[in-house]
């Protein structure tokens, strides 16, 4: 059910974030987002701590990212880390340009 949930929020012009309501790096992660005033339906945020699944999930995600820890940002379908890689894709230019080739800018 974990697999199934997180492969569906996942899309090639779409970027998720998966956190927890009490992480200030989550928090952080979607006020950059939300600050790039990225196209309708192109963002969405997925509060692990609304699930009962929400262990189940982080598993998942460590076998599919190599870390269960939030936030796991994903720009596509690929993660791209945790906020502070964020961060640093938004410092270096980068963040625009690959929101920009997904087509969620």
């Amino acid at each position: 059910m974990a697999q199934q949930f997180v492969n569906s929020k996942l899309k090639a012009d779409k970027v998720v974030v998966f956190g927890k309501s009490s992480c200030p790096y989550c928090h952080d992660a979607v006020k950059l987002l939300e600050g790039l005033h990225l196209k309708p339906g192109h963002f969405e945020y997925v509060d692990l701590t609304t699930r009962s699944d929400m262990s189940a999930i982080q598993d998942y995600l460590l076998e599919i990212t190599g870390a269960r820890t939030v936030p796991r940002v994903f720009i596509g379908e690929k993660c791209i880390g945790g906020f502070t890689d964020l961060d640093s894709l938004y410092r270096s230019g980068e963040l625009k340009s690959i929101l920009q080739k997904i087509g969620a800018l």
